[in-house]
């Protein structure tokens, strides 16, 4: 029997290890996270059962990055949290001492040290000892200051990060293929080019201060510290008196607000600390947790079991994806009946077969249908020889990095290869074109009805065929085309936005129209000769000069309006809007000298966007997160426990509502 134990202990040390290895080095996933931790609980309770430790197993170990570099021995070891999915053992854990609860980020570990306030080294966790500094990377990180006013010896945990909008973005215009924003992030930390890096978009968000030469003993005070310096910590709310029903309120809280995808950026739990810092200090270290520095929350899944109707292929951007359809079942409060299975090798990996296969489903992390096991296996996947869309050839591709198998239509031309791009094109931070989704899009794709953006300025010849298809009717599709038209007369940094030129995002557009107008900005780009530029200058130079462009973002610039196709569909295009350019200086004074944080809904304007325009338009800034620079904080809910709430408090930052906002600055 013992033998029997230990060898299912040894797979599941190569399984797990194998796993963790891609997890942290920006490969195909192995299992889900689901997965993990079922194979984990399994493996610790067949130590226990057994008295047994094997070499190698997780459980004693950190799992490390392959990134290539320097390697770089930790001043203080980055241990690994135990973790637990019930809220009960969470309060027992805090010992009805006070705690703070946080984002547990899922990214990949950096560990920040300034020496004399400037920035000295920035080194990946690796394996919890020893990591790889990668220095040289870090004005590609939002979020690393080179420069602080703190003169002593300062170091700084944080997690780096990619947000889903802008891993969507980049996915868009790069082409490239990542499983997720996790992959993408650790997958840039490889890269030598600073300038390549820097266009994705990575953030570094703190959560802990490791080391300062003050003494601070409040985990509470050390996040305002940093804030102090210039830090954008992680969201932090604190219980003072923990106890079930106060925890359970605040995991609800924070549930929430994954449920609702008002966090930007991608989430794998929770993480609980005490406010004494020196107590925590005052644990033991069992295997490679420190039984007091800290505690994960996990949220626990809840799966369901259902059967696979069909496998439906899905053809957007690059690639072709397998996208399971089931019988519906409910999960979180919702009605589950569609998840993407990714790619060929994860139809593999799980053994996905055809109509009639008995799958588990979870909504991962609460926000993302996922199949985690096949029950039972009907039929084989058969693999689509065409593409669903306009019928090209299909080809199998493996990725050379990472050895993962995807589907890809030949046909370059292909209109679904653009559903990315319209998506873009209609969406909020371009044309804003309401009622416009990219199942919508791709059904338009698909009749025939658009394959150029113009085109969906003369939908409204389709209007009578849109009312009568299913899930529209006669008041939708007078909506689509009332909107379609009123998004006819647009800003010019909405209008370069939504065309999707690689590696123009908004702000980059938002540059290149702070120094030309549109018009003048376009035709320089494509002219051979004039007056304002020297016609001899490669593409990359053109407006390289500007800040925040650089000579690549020029060149992609400069050499898609170059381009004849997509000149001519721009041209196609101007017919059809008007374009406005509102000056980029401030209209009046109101908020001159004043720093802004707005939070929770607002009700006067639109949307928090609009009241921040107004802000900026008074001469006033916004930013993200309170610190001691912040002139106001704006929540409608001014007795809100929420951390900006908190912070803005601890800080003695006056917290108005919009109401007082409009009467005082309006």
């Amino acid at each position: 029997m013992v033998d029997e134990q230990v060898l299912r202990m040894q797979q599941l040390i190569r399984e797990l290890n194998e796993a963790s290895d891609a997890y942290y080095n920006g490969r195909a996933e192995l299992m889900t996270d689901y997965e993990w931790d079922a194979r984990f609980d399994e493996l610790k309770q067949l130590e226990q059962r057994t008295g047994t430790t094997l070499p190698d197993s997780p459980t004693q170990k950190v799992s490390e990055d392959s990134i290539t570099g320097q390697k770089e021995e930790h001043e203080f070891a980055a241990l690994s949290l135990a973790k637990t999915k019930q809220p009960a053992e969470l309060v027992k854990w805090a010992e009805e001492r006070p705690i703070w609860i946080s984002w547990k980020l899922d990214g990949l570990t950096l560990v920040v040290t300034y020496d004399g306030g400037q920035l000295t080294k920035v080194v990946t966790r690796g394996n919890g000892h020893i990591g790889t500094n990668i220095t040289h990377l870090s004005k590609a990180i939002n979020g690393i200051p080179q420069k602080i006013d703190y003169k002593g010896h300062t170091v700084i945990r944080g997690e780096a990060v990619i947000s889903y909008d802008d891993f969507d973005k980049f996915l868009i215009e790069s082409g490239e293929d990542y499983a997720n924003p996790r992959n993408l992030a650790s997958g840039s930390l490889t890269l030598k080019d600073v300038e390549e890096v820097r266009q994705r978009h990575i953030q570094w968000i703190p959560f802990t201060l490791v080391h300062t030469d003050e003494e601070i003993v409040s985990w509470g005070d050390r996040m305002t510290w940093l804030e102090q310096q210039g830090f954008h910590p992680v969201e932090h709310r604190l219980i003072n008196h923990p106890d079930l029903a106060s925890v359970e309120s605040c995991l609800a809280a924070f549930t929430q607000e994954v449920t609702s995808k008002q966090n930007p950026y991608p989430v794998d739990g929770l993480v609980i600390c005490y406010d004494d810092t020196e107590y925590a200090q005052t644990g033991s270290i069992t295997g490679h947790h420190a039984t007091r520095a800290g505690l994960a929350f996990k949220w626990q899944d809840e799966a369901a079991e259902t059967i696979l109707q069909e496998i439906e292929w899905s053809c957007a951007a690059s690639t072709i994806s397998p996208v399971a359809i089931f019988r519906p079942v409910e999960l979180e409060g919702t009605t589950v009946k569609r998840a993407s299975l990714c790619n060929i090798s994860e139809c593999e990996r799980l053994g996905i077969g055809s109509k009639g296969t008995e799958i588990s489903v979870i909504k991962a992390n609460k926000i993302i249908p996922k199949v985690i096991k096949v029950n039972r296996t009907e039929g084989t996947l058969e693999i689509p020889q065409e593409c669903p869309v306009c019928h090209a050839k299909t080809e199998i591709r493996i990725s050379e990095a990472s050895g993962t198998k995807t589907l890809h239509c030949t046909n370059n031309e292909c209109p679904a290869k653009q559903l990315k791009k319209f998506a873009r094109f209609v969406s909020k931070e371009g044309m804003n074109i309401d009622g416009i989704s990219e199942q919508t899009l791709a059904k338009f794709i698909n009749l025939g009805w658009i394959s150029e953006y113009a085109d969906l300025y003369d939908l409204k010849i389709h209007i009578r065929e849109l009312a009568q298809m299913e899930g529209f009717g006669e008041k939708s599709a007078s909506n689509i085309i009332h909107s379609i038209e009123k998004s006819a007369n647009v800003e010019a940094h909405r209008l370069l936005y939504a065309l999707n030129i690689p590696l123009c995002g908004l702000d980059v557009c938002k540059r290149l129209l702070s120094a030309y107008a549109i018009d003048e900005l376009v035709a320089e780009s494509i002219k051979q000769t004039g007056d304002l530029f020297d016609p001899m200058k490669e593409a990359s130079e053109v407006f390289a000069h500007i800040n925040g462009i650089g000579p690549e973002k020029s060149a992609s610039f400069v050499n898609w309006f170059r381009d004849a196709h997509n000149m001519e569909r721009y041209s196609h295009l101007r017919e059809k809007i008007k374009v406005t350019q509102a000056s980029n200086e401030p209209t009046g004074n109101k908020c001159e000298g004043l720093t802004f944080v707005i939070t929770g809904d607002v009700h006067h304007f639109k949307n928090r966007n609009e009241l921040k325009a107004y802000i900026e338009s008074q001469g006033g800034k916004v930013a993200s997160a309170v610190s001691g620079s912040t002139s106001f904080l704006i929540n409608n809910d001014i007795t809100s426990t929420s951390g900006k709430n908190q912070k803005a408090q601890q800080l003695g930052i006056p917290i108005i509502s919009e109401d007082d906002f409009v009467e005082r600055f309006r």
